[in-house]
């Protein structure tokens, strides 16, 4: 069934530092006595829930009949403006710790009722995961850390981050407390203190998606370009070879970016064709194990 009347709502909870856990909860409206299944959406690196396509796939996703929540991480940089990044002290110290627990806090603040629901009762114990990129690596974490977790897609994402720190990144970090990136969108210099890097090595066991993987028994499919050269698709290949779940799958598509053809912002009518073929086999996933 499809629903065509969506309804967004957005807010914010806090994190456990008490920073804002900026949200956009999409479902259909009108269906107060039917219960959906809630999918929580987890950007990327450098990114935020409203990039590009993903509020439209989240959207588009919800007419499925998904209570669909895109969250912006409490340390991601970007604040009230939604798109900009202007707290820049905030993501220089964004962990995976944090991003691991922001995540469970969204959970609970679902669950006791924080974040409430217009027109729609909802599913908070079993739960479908999204994740992009390093947000795609935070979802396999948190499907193994968090039981209401009930099913998972990643979408270009990273299998070990500790694999993934450049030899100059290492080296400033233990020089100078702090590496410089560079935006290459908007041309900004981002700083990442050494916390990031700390954080990821001394708690590895927890927060490592090649090594939670092996604890996942719930559905999962990883989904990945063979042309994308920020994350390779060997990372989807290795989280796909070292998941636990005898229900798991993987999806390689020909040469579409870290993106799948999508850009911010996006302003076209309808998704590339790549990003399509992503949103068709995510979609259908949630309606097979979630449904």
């Amino acid at each position: 069934m499809t629903y065509s009347n969506i309804i967004k709502t957005s807010g914010s909870v806090s994190s456990t530092e008490d920073l804002a856990i900026y949200y956009d909860l999409y479902e259909p409206s009108g269906h107060s006595h039917r219960q959906f299944p809630l999918i929580i959406f987890l950007h990327g690196f450098k990114g935020f829930k409203d990039w590009g396509a993903f509020p439209d796939a989240c959207a588009e996703l919800s007419t499925k009949g998904f209570a669909v929540l895109a969250m912006n991480f409490s340390l991601n940089g970007v604040g009230e403006s939604m798109t900009e990044f202007d707290q820049l002290d905030l993501f220089a110290r964004e962990t995976l710790s944090q991003d691991l627990d922001d995540v469970g806090t969204v959970i609970q603040a679902l669950k006791s009722g924080k974040i409430e629901t217009d027109s729609a009762e909802i599913d908070t114990d079993a739960i479908g995961l999204i994740g992009h990129s390093r947000g795609g690596h935070t979802a396999v974490s948190a499907a193994a850390e968090y039981d209401e977790v009930a099913c998972l897609v990643t979408w270009s994402a990273v299998a070990d981050y500790n694999a993934h720190w450049s030899d100059q990144m290492i080296a400033d970090w233990k020089e100078k407390g702090v590496t410089d990136i560079k935006n290459g969108r908007t041309g900004q210099i981002m700083p990442v203190k050494d916390v990031v890097y700390k954080d990821a090595q001394e708690n590895a066991d927890r927060l490592m998606a090649v090594k939670r993987v092996r604890e996942l028994s719930i559905p999962a499919l990883f989904v990945h370009s063979k042309g994308d050269q920020g994350v390779s698709y060997g990372d989807a290949e290795k989280l796909y070879r070292n998941c636990g779940s005898s229900e798991k799958e993987i999806k390689l598509l020909p040469d579409s970016g870290h993106t799948f053809g999508t850009a911010h912002p996006f302003e076209d009518e309808e998704f590339p064709e790549a990003f399509q073929q992503v949103f068709d086999k995510t979609s259908a996933w949630f309606e097979d194990h979630l449904q």
